[in-house]
């Protein structure tokens, strides 16, 4: 009952099928969730923005039930550029040339890489609890390193991270969760157990360790091509105050490095922005979308 009144639908793109639902009336809003999650994730901010918006909130490519494409040379199979194009294809296949966008963690990360690929068709872009990829590479010191252990643990060869969380998916997917929520139990046991299938498939697990090699390699040759281009919407960042976006970066001066319009503010939380603030969630997107 998360999404009541929304449509589930798989669109084929040239690549692969993508899964997704779709809701509401008014301008359209592509959601892209983050990892270790589904579309799932923005299930207690959907109902609402939807009465105010034409949600659409899909599966990355091999996240969820969506498919999942072969690894490609050098990781490009899951490169930031091959699932923004998945993406802008749905959009196309709904009949949206045009639409604002929204991301989560790596779904913030696609979201980018489509706002600079497909510049004419995104008129609004919300980043959640991310900086650019390569701020965070090039920034790391053992305070980073520590507390994103993660980035640098998926990326080595496969199939060693496979391996070790293949051991033990529940174990891990709530460690992980619990180590980056803010306070309380914000990922409902719906939520988790919805995670927990999806992220248990091998072929999932597998994927979602090469978008991280893909972050590391493909993706960090693509954003140095495009150092001198900045995203040319308006670009709207929030960041959880109890995360480590807060601690790190001055997260709205970073992003001015790499968009023209940058506004932003940090939320009660921590980095499970949409499930932990998802009333401040709601407001933010009602006032940067819809102004």
């Amino acid at each position: 009952m998360a999404f009541e009144g929304f449509e589930t639908r798989r669109i084929a793109t040239s690549a692969c099928e993508i899964n997704l639902v779709i809701g509401g009336s008014g301008p359209p809003l592509l959601l892209l969730h983050g990892y270790p999650q589904t579309h799932f994730m923005w299930h207690k901010v959907a109902p609402a923005l939807a009465e105010v918006f034409t949600i659409v909130a899909s599966d990355l490519r091999g996240y969820g039930d969506s498919d999942a494409p072969p690894d490609g040379e050098n990781h490009a199979g899951y490169c930031k550029r091959a699932t923004a194009n998945d993406q802008a294809e749905v959009m196309t296949a709904l009949g949206f040339e045009r639409f604002m966008l929204a991301g989560h963690d790596r779904g913030g990360r696609v979201a980018h890489r489509l706002a600079l690929d497909h510049s004419d068709r995104v008129e609004k872009l919300c980043v959640l609890d991310i900086v650019p990829t390569r701020r965070v590479f090039a920034d790391t010191d053992q305070d980073l390193a520590t507390a994103y252990y993660h980035w640098f643990f998926l990326i080595q060869k496969a199939p060693y991270p496979e391996t070790l969380i293949g051991n033990d998916v529940p174990f891990y997917l709530d460690w992980l969760m619990r180590k980056w929520i803010g306070s309380g139990d914000a990922i409902t046991e719906e939520a988790f157990a919805e995670y927990l299938r999806c992220f248990s498939k091998p072929e999932k697990l597998h994927a979602s360790c090469e978008d991280y090699r893909a972050a590391a390699s493909i993706d960090l040759d693509h954003d140095q091509a495009d150092l001198d281009r900045k995203i040319a919407c308006p670009v709207h960042a929030l960041w959880g105050a109890n995360a480590v976006m807060a601690r790190r970066y001055d997260v709205v001066a970073v992003w001015q490095e790499s968009a023209g319009t940058v506004t932003g503010k940090a939320l009660p939380c921590g980095h499970f922005i949409p499930e932990e603030a998802p009333n401040e969630t709601i407001a933010e997107f009602r006032k940067f979308f819809g102004s």
